[in-house]
């Protein structure tokens, strides 16, 4: 293998990395309660995904 024969500078590096970067979760409304939810996941207020309800909420859950 091939190893350098100088060191890279910081600069150098940091131009590499340049898109690694954090980027926000993307947040929809959902279109049966209008609640937002994450993006291409079930509502956890209503519990519907695709226009079908997916997963049983509990009444006093959303009240955190």
């Amino acid at each position: 293998m091939p190893n350098p024969k100088r060191r890279h500078s910081k600069s150098r590096s940091a131009k590499r990395r340049t898109h690694y970067k954090a980027v926000p979760s993307t947040v929809v409304a959902c279109p049966n309660c209008s609640e937002s939810k994450l993006a291409h996941a079930a509502c956890p207020s209503c519990g519907y995904y695709n226009g079908r309800r997916i997963v049983s909420v509990k009444e006093g859950s959303s009240e955190a």
